[in-house]
């Protein structure tokens, strides 16, 4: 049996963990073949004081599209898409999206729809629409924050009947599978899925640890679409996820307490510790159990 492949077509850092640096390794880790297109490439994430590099342009995406083309090599089982920029190059997505599911009609189009966080939005605000009529409708699977959850439907959430109303807005545009990676609901940080295929609405609550991290939501949804393939379970899926997250993170905020250079930035202090997290992704605990809504 061959391998699953996944394009990704997100963001890369040379040095720290988001975007495609975040999701690579673990899907491999977990069996996929992995190819990448990198919509920047910046010498680290925008957390830093300083950071450089290149942007791709819509061109430049269908020039390394068109190269697969012809090689014969544009056929996934998986996209992966999280971090663009441009209303072009996001426009230019679609033409990647209807292509290869031309090519393989099974394809699984899993859509990180990387728009802001904490009520603040750090894409373009034409990005939105293009999300909404053109992209989430693509997509098979899509796992926004709470916030970008907002941006997509164009209403606020602050309760359960809200993001369920929400989801369900989200699942008649298109998507099967809507994930989102965490909310703040009646106090509790908390994760949801909800499917079209089986009318289920799974919660998994979460602990909150006193600091952020960047490129958590990355590796949210690189793992998720391993463990929705790997797991015929919707609920298993969601532990395995958020567990081997979880473990990431836990790991990522021991390191934080022991660095006692005062010198270092905060974003070097909390870049995710990914290679060091290898056991937890291959073989997440059961730490946190998920539960039905009913």
């Amino acid at each position: 049996m061959s391998s699953p492949r996944v394009l990704s077509i997100q963001s890369h850092v040379v040095s720290g963990y988001v975007g495609n640096k975040s999701a690579t390794f673990p899907l491999q880790l977990l069996g996929f073949e992995v190819d990448v297109i990198n919509s920047v490439q910046l010498s680290n994430h925008t957390g830093y004081k300083v950071f450089k590099g290149q942007v791709l342009n819509d061109n430049d995406l269908k020039q390394l599209v068109d190269g697969l083309v012809q090689n014969d090599l544009d056929y996934y089982t998986h996209l992966l898409t999280g971090y663009i920029g441009s209303a072009s190059f996001l426009k230019q997505v679609v033409e990647v999206v209807k292509k290869l599911k031309e090519k393989n009609p099974q394809l699984i189009y899993v859509c990180d729809p990387v728009m802001g966080d904490d009520g603040r939005m750090y894409v373009p605000e034409e990005l939105k629409e293009i999300y909404q009529k053109e992209i989430v409708p693509l997509a098979n699977i899509i796992t926004p924050n709470s916030f970008e959850l907002e941006i997509l439907v164009g209403n606020k959430v602050n309760t359960i009947s809200e993001l369920r109303k929400a989801i369900n807005d989200l699942h008649e545009i298109g998507p099967q599978i809507v994930a989102i990676s965490s909310a703040e609901i009646n106090g509790k940080l908390t994760s949801f899925v909800s499917t079209t295929t089986d009318h289920k609405m799974i919660k998994l609550e979460i602990s909150k640890l006193p600091i952020s991290f960047t490129g958590s939501g990355d590796l949210f949804a690189a793992l998720f679409l391993a463990h929705t393939y790997l797991q015929d379970n919707i609920k298993i899926a969601l532990e395995n996820t958020i567990n081997s997250l979880e473990d990431v993170l836990s790991k990522t905020y021991e390191r934080f307490q022991t660095i006692k250079d005062d010198n270092a930035q905060r974003a070097k202090k909390v870049e995710l510790c990914l290679i060091q997290s290898k056991k937890c992704i291959e073989n997440p605990s059961q730490r946190y159990q998920a539960t039905e809504l009913n």
